[in-house]
């Protein structure tokens, strides 16, 4: 495909015969990212971001995107772009994002504003059109958000997408269609889609049941009732319960002091619970009573629920308990061909080596922390073979010589008296 493009550094606007790309942003030019970002001043206190490609990447370069650097805080950062209306037309949003810090509660989405967004000024609060990408807080929500705002109301899709919540890089990607359908894809490959009518509750239902009808009263909806030949037989009643025939009163039972001995009681072998009748085919059965419905009078069809009339920022309004999330790859098409090779030839290209370095980081912490373990153990097992060294000194040293043994032989043997001197 032959395609015309007006280039401004990372961050432009393409026209094309067949594409528009609104709005595309690799960070491959340094710092100059900040001239096309603004950071919001409603807080003093939102966390910082910095230009990197992680710990781990397929490449140094190439995978340069922004990432959250303090813990325990929100961000607010946003890029404007030329304003355009996507009646119509297909949007497709997409970008790559990778949790390398083992991400425990945080957001990984965008959110997309109309053009008339106080960059300054944004917060959690600030009107958005789309909010779309994982979300990620302890082991209950692993999910991937796509809520619309519908007539000033924000709708939550009913389905449930789950998320990637591993430490490498993904693809998540986003695609609004104007004949009212959806589809989200993770790396390229589609996870979810559907109608926006069906998945969300931006309309009143179609149909409602008839206020006016009702089940008539003779309605016999019991598939199955008790037999009215089927009695009970006359031998069925036994206690469920009953004394132990084997108990017997101990020797030193004393009914004075405690009372008349009973046997215990143990489970009736003979009992068989409750008698109820067999159940047999309702002859009357006329089948489960099904409420009749109308047409909704509040239902009025919209074909133009997908439409947003002045899309113009790209934000990322998000909160982090542990942060380290990287944010790169951004692009806003009307193609969606051209997305998918978009993400081919960034995410596409440098996940497996991204993979391979980070195996190969693992590898070498485990080496690591093998290596330190065993000299850990060298060195305890030095000190035992000295401290076993210095016990046998001092058993040597408490035990008398052969030289010292035969001193005190002499000494006794001095000790002794001569016969002429008693």
């Amino acid at each position: 495909m032959k395609v015309a493009v007006v280039l401004f550094s990372v961050f432009f606007a393409a026209v094309t015969v067949d594409a528009a790309v609104y709005f595309k942003e690799q960070f491959l030019d340094g710092d100059a990212w900040k001239g096309r970002w603004t950071e919001s001043k409603h807080k003093s206190d939102y966390g910082q971001w910095k230009l990197t490609a992680g710990n781990f990447y397929g490449d140094a370069e190439k995978d340069k995107g922004l990432q959250t650097s303090q813990d325990a805080r929100f961000y607010a950062l946003s890029a404007r772009f030329e304003p355009f209306s996507n009646e119509g037309k297909t949007l497709v949003i997409q970008f790559t994002v990778k949790h390398e810090q083992k991400i425990d509660c945080g957001g990984g989405y965008v959110k997309v504003f109309p053009a008339d967004l106080d960059q300054a000024n944004m917060h959690g609060e600030s009107k958005y059109y789309i909010m779309f990408g994982p979300d990620i807080c302890g082991y209950s929500t692993k999910k991937v958000h796509v809520i619309f705002n519908y007539k000033g109301t924000n709708q939550l899709i009913k389905k449930d997408i789950k998320c990637k919540d591993d430490e490498l890089t993904h693809l998540y990607t986003l695609i609004l269609r104007p004949d009212q359908t959806y589809e989200v894809k993770i790396d390229n490959a589609k996870v979810e889609s559907g109608s926006l009518e069906e998945d969300w509750d931006f309309l009143p239902p179609k149909k409602i049941k008839d206020p006016e009808a009702k089940k008539p009263e003779d309605w016999d909806d019991k598939a199955k009732i008790d037999d009215p030949d089927d009695t009970k037989p006359e031998d069925w009643d036994k206690p469920e319960n009953i004394p132990d025939p084997d108990a017997k009163k101990p020797d030193d039972w004393d009914e004075d002091m405690d009372g008349e001995w009973e046997p215990p009681m143990i489970p009736n072998p003979e009992y068989k619970g409750e008698w109820k009748p067999k159940q047999i085919d309702n002859p009357n059965y006329k089948g489960v009573w099904v409420h009749p419905e109308i047409d909704n009078p509040e239902y009025q069809a919209d074909s133009t629920i997908y439409k947003f009339d002045n899309i113009g920022v790209l934000g990322l309004d998000l909160w982090q308990v542990k942060s380290g999330t990287i944010f790169d790859n951004f692009l806003i098409t009307d193609d969606e061909k051209v997305a998918e090779e978009f993400g081919k030839e960034t995410w596409g290209v440098t996940k497996d080596p991204e993979k391979k370095m980070k195996e190969a980081e693992e590898e070498k912490k485990r080496k690591e922390e093998e290596e330190k373990n065993k000299e850990q153990d060298t060195e305890g097992g030095d000190e035992d073979e000295e401290e076993e060294e210095e016990e046998e000194e001092e058993d040597t040293t408490d035990e008398p010589t052969a030289a010292e043994e035969e001193d005190e032989e002499d000494d006794e043997r001095e000790e002794i008296p001569k016969k002429d001197e008693l």
